[in-house]
């Protein structure tokens, strides 16, 4: 197990934290993912989706939709124990507990794998990658979100600074507390990624930009269907430019 699963793992199942109550309050940001996702599966459907790193749930139910059986999992024992109840109405999800570099499927066994914040807890996601490539049979899908450093704000803040976006992860965790050896929490560069994936074979199928209007002011001040309203607008328009915080990516195993 490397080092960075096992920080994740013990984050995740610590007394202190409810990652369910995290989404408290972020009522935009979580009705823009799940249009991103059905945006991306419109037309398809599956026999087995894997939500890896998919924490209580969340957005399992969403996979549902378009899966006979869906399968969440989790490093975190504490975020399963938090799905038992969350999913406790959906009996076509299961769960298991594993890590995303070692899923304990056999070669080919998925149909669809999703992994949405997930890469901001992987500095190097190589394994992780080649993992879900394992297990997508020929012809399946990878639905693939990033936590992107590329985003317009942080464009601003660069040239500001006179120097480069960086293609390798910057872990703004460390950033704010310095010193600390916390959990990683990098932004990846959408392009450096996108690279990783294809050297793993699959190939780009489709990108979103998410997430454009994720500030304080425009989702307190703007009425949240007027939000997202304009959320569906950009979203694939943006998408080229990188615009969001989050870029979600649909690739597809030949």
């Amino acid at each position: 197990m490397t080092g960075t699963t096992t920080r994740r793992r013990a984050y995740y199942d610590d007394d202190n934290l409810n990652y369910a109550d995290y989404w408290t309050g972020r009522d935009y940001e979580h009705a823009a993912e799940v249009m991103a996702i059905r945006r991306l599966l419109t037309g398809l459907s599956f026999e087995h989706a894997v939500d890896v790193g998919g924490g209580y749930g969340r957005l399992s139910v969403v996979l549902a939709d378009y899966a006979r059986r869906v399968t969440l999992v989790d490093s975190s024992q504490q975020q399963l124990d938090l799905a038992s109840t969350f999913l406790a109405g959906h009996p076509h999800i299961g769960s298991r507990r594993m890590d995303a570099d070692d899923l304990k499927f056999d070669d080919a066994s998925a149909d669809l794998v999703m992994l949405v914040r997930v890469l901001h807890h992987l500095p190097d996601p190589t394994a992780e990658l080649r993992e879900m490539y394992r297990v997508l049979r020929p012809g399946g899908y990878a639905l693939v979100e990033v936590a992107n450093v590329a985003h317009a704000m942080n464009r601003v803040r660069y040239l500001m600074r006179r120097t480069p976006i960086p293609l390798t992860p910057v872990d703004i965790r460390r950033e704010r507390i310095a010193g600390e050896d916390g959990i990683p929490f990098v932004n990846h560069h959408p392009a450096t990624v996108v690279g990783l994936l294809l050297a793993t074979g699959l190939q780009l199928e489709r990108m979103l930009s998410v997430s454009n209007l994720r500030h304080r002011v425009a989702t307190r001040m703007v009425p949240r269907p007027a939000l997202l309203a304009v959320e569906r607008a950009l979203q694939e328009r943006l998408a080229p430019l990188y615009f969001g915080p989050s870029v979600f990516l649909l690739l597809r195993k030949p």
